[in-house]
């Protein structure tokens, strides 16, 4: 059985020390990392990462519903925002459509479950809609990250994911759509085979799951 983690274990923001060591391990693994101080400096990098007339999809996630990014992002008229055009398609008769258009975005912004001090992402799903994207079908993959999601393991990483983001993500999800989530996918990136093609901005302060 497993042994329940402590309270502060995925919730607690990480040292600076710390996240400079998870820089230059995900910048070894091929991915083009910043340190920025907080959410507001991450939404405005996000302004000048994001070609204009792009077309962006934003992946379900509280870190960019907190920090305005979605919204800056699906609200405004700077971008083709792929989100709120999926949602207003028709589901019976535009499936494959949507999916093409879910898959290969110029640009997918969104979050992780976790980041280990080795370099890994990982991001869980319960629908997997957003994973071909983060996967490699987007040409530009931008993650904003909390520092409290920094942790130093892949194993830690995984526990996380079950028993700290599934409860509140599930949570979420009883409240919005009535049913609870599920890890339905889980999605490991260890390396960047095309450098300039993933950027990571982590934060020295914690947000989101």
């Amino acid at each position: 059985m497993t042994t329940p983690a402590p309270a502060t274990l995925f919730t607690a923001t990480a040292t600076g020390e710390r996240l400079e060591r998870a820089a230059g391990a995900l910048s070894t693994n091929g991915f083009t990392v910043e340190i920025l101080e907080d959410a507001d400096a991450a939404r405005r990098r996000i302004q000048d990462l994001l070609p204009p007339g792009a077309s962006v999809l934003t992946s379900a996630s509280e870190t960019l519903r907190l920090s305005g990014i979605d919204e800056d992002i699906n609200a405004g008229e700077a971008y083709v925002a792929i989100k709120p055009l999926t949602m207003s398609m028709d589901r019976a008769t535009q499936t494959e459509e949507i999916r093409r258009l879910r898959a290969t975005a110029d640009v997918i912004v969104g979050s992780v479950a976790a980041v280990t001090e080795s370099g890994s992402l990982v991001i869980a799903s319960g629908s997997g809609s957003q994973l071909p994207a983060f996967a490699g079908g987007a040409a530009q993959r931008i993650w904003v990250v909390g520092a409290q999601k920094l942790v130093p393991d892949l194993p830690t990483a995984l526990r996380r994911v079950e028993e700290h983001c599934l409860p509140l993500e599930s949570e979420r999800a009883q409240r919005i759509y009535g049913w609870p989530s599920a890890i339905s996918r889980l999605l490991i990136l260890n390396l960047e085979p095309e450098p300039g093609r993933g950027t990571v901005l982590l934060l020295r302060t914690s947000i989101g799951f």
